[in-house]
């Protein structure tokens, strides 16, 4: 690992939901975070998640991902 990547891994960047701040262990493109949380910033490509937040993301998009792959 470089020395840039290992403190990328050293200081994770904070959960993108408003109030929320805890570290995040996942990164989805912002579009796919707003269909679970509409009210997230405009700028940016990508939304860290902390652990919870993702987890209410599954949660929340379960089925859409399921019909999304019986579609194709």
């Amino acid at each position: 690992m470089t020395p840039a990547r290992h403190a990328e891994a050293a200081a994770p960047e904070p959960c993108l939901v408003a109030g929320c701040g805890e570290p995040s262990v996942r990164h989805l493109s912002l579009a796919e975070a707003r269909r679970a949380f509409p009210d997230l910033p405009e700028e940016g490509r990508r939304a860290p998640l902390c652990r919870a937040h993702y987890k209410a993301w599954k949660k929340s998009t379960k089925e859409a991902r399921a019909l999304d792959r019986l579609g194709r």
